[in-house]
């Protein structure tokens, strides 16, 4: 069985816009890049996408009888929470969420994740890969890096949490295999994924019926760009963790990449360490994520900066997906996320 601890504080469940920002006039939207009021003309594609995101979340809340939300303190797993809290404003969110700590984790995004959880009163369950690398059922990879031994402990605690629906951020633009994954994408006893058995989802239209054993996992925000990510945070304001902004660390070269010197990740023979301003992309485990030259200080700069890449973000700074080119379907199909 899986460790899984909780916290459950009693706090308020529906965030707040920070007082210090003054509440907008009916009728007007903010750009995300220029930061001007406009009156709003219609929905805008931003509007279409949460609106999507959030008929997604109440859907699978009404079908399913344990969902649970993957919540790691990235950006992509904040973005889903503030959706599902928007979704059953003025109420608390009506699910608790997971955490698989691999141990290789950024401290600053753990704080983020434990805040988070405080200020919204949720319960949080977490699956740690340390536990299974004490007691044998896991073993350390020679290359160091956890990410890859995620997927049997996420298992054990969907299965001890008996969640029948798990949400997930993933979404179609970061990798060839997320890009063919359906919104509700069944997984089978042993959790995992059969791209060659999807179901079709014509006109909106989500299937979510599996026998026992079964579950599905969600993504309510598969249609969304990166960029749609970044002016959507602009847009609402949304807190995240301080690397996602340019800000200075030490690092080391290695395949491509910087990589900030921690415990998890020290520079071989030959990698010089230099100080750099650089920021995040995505955040995975230390041991495997690297950062991005950027000196894009502000969510504004860094919606900027997005639109001009060229790379996704996942193929920019995620030397896991690197192992092969079908390295994430390939542990996908073992049921990871």
């Amino acid at each position: 069985m899986s460790t899984i601890d909780t916290l459950d504080p009693t706090t308020e469940s529906v965030p707040e816009r920070p007082s210090s920002v003054p509440e907008r006039a009916a009728g007007e939207t903010k750009d995300a890049r220029s930061g001007t009021e406009r009156q709003d003309e219609g929905l805008t594609g931003l509007d279409l996408l949460e609106a999507e995101a959030i008929h997604i979340i109440r859907e699978v809340v009404a079908e399913f009888e344990r969902p649970v939300l993957l919540f790691s303190g990235g950006k992509d797993s904040v973005l889903v929470l503030h959706l599902a809290a928007r979704a059953f404003a003025p109420g608390r969110i009506p699910f608790p969420v997971l955490h698989v700590d691999t141990g290789h984790n950024f401290d600053e995004v753990i704080r983020f994740r434990d805040e988070t959880v405080e200020r919204l009163g949720l319960t949080l369950e977490v699956a740690r890969v340390q536990d299974y690398i004490d007691d044998g059922r896991l073993a350390e990879r020679p290359d160091g890096t956890r990410n890859v031994l995620q997927t049997q402990p996420l298992l054990d605690a969907i299965a001890a949490g008996k969640h029948d629906a798990v949400f997930g951020g993933a979404r179609r633009d970061e990798d060839k295999a997320r890009a063919k994954e359906r919104i509700i994408s069944l997984r089978d006893e042993f959790g995992q994924w059969d791209p060659r058995n999807q179901r079709p989802e014509l006109w909106s239209l989500y299937n979510g019926r599996h026998t026992p054993g079964k579950h599905v996992r969600a993504f309510p925000i598969s249609n969304w760009t990166e960029l749609d990510v970044w002016r959507y945070i602009a847009r609402e304001r949304i807190a995240l963790p301080p690397l996602y902004l340019a800000h200075e660390r030490e690092v080391f070269r290695r395949d491509g990449m910087w990589w900030a010197v921690n415990e998890h990740a020290q520079p071989r023979e030959g990698e010089q360490v230099e100080r750099r301003v650089v920021r995040y992309r995505t955040v995975g485990d230390a041991s495997c994520t690297g950062a991005v030259e950027s000196d894009a200080a502000t969510v504004d700069q860094v919606v900027a900066e997005v639109a001009r890449s060229t790379l996704t973000e996942r193929g920019a700074t995620r030397a896991d997906d690197r192992i092969s080119e079908a390295a994430m379907e390939d542990r996908k199909k073992n049921g990871y996320f």
